[in-house]
């Protein structure tokens, strides 16, 4: 019996699957993670390294991740210029896109996370948090994740990312 139908029986016959969530940054990756429902986002950890060209581990990291929460499906952040276009940071993530891809063997969904670094912020403001670069990559995978799940479950089709744009 594979995995799928393991859950598919313990469930009585729901499937029950994860998303997992990544806001990816020059130097740490925030991860967030759906519950089996799929309804909310929780934050799971910021994945940190010395440098930005350092990928193999975090890699290593996410593809353990996936694997412990049963992901499905990896939702991960594009930051698109606030104009629409595509800059530096927006080719990095394509590039590591690619990576997760092969690496975790997922599909690899781009969403367009304009501002969910500042809505982070805000939510820290809000709730009193006064060191924000401890939880500000992980807050934003959550808002990354929970804007994913709220606009599948209200049955509307997820915006296909372009990234042929300049």
């Amino acid at each position: 019996m594979t995995e799928s139908e393991n859950r598919q029986q313990s469930n009585g016959g729901s499937t029950y699957s994860r998303v997992l969530g990544l806001d990816y940054g020059s130097k740490t990756v925030g991860v967030a993670v759906s519950d089996p429902l799929r309804l909310t986002a929780q934050g799971v950890e910021i994945i940190r390294r010395k440098s930005e060209n350092k990928l193999r581990q975090t890699l290593a990291r996410i593809t353990e991740l996936a694997s412990e929460y049963q992901a499905e499906t990896i939702v991960l952040g594009f930051p698109r210029n606030m104009n629409a276009t595509i800059g530096e940071r927006a080719r990095a993530t394509i590039e590591f896109k690619a990576m997760v891809e092969r690496r975790t063997q997922l599909p690899v969904i781009l969403w367009d996370e304009r501002l969910t670094t500042v809505a982070a912020d805000r939510v820290m403001d809000e709730t009193g948090v006064r060191n924000h670069k401890d939880y500000v990559d992980e807050i934003a995978a959550m808002l990354i994740l929970q804007g994913y799940l709220d606009r599948v479950n209200a049955g509307l089709p997820v915006p296909e990312v372009k990234i042929d744009e300049e």
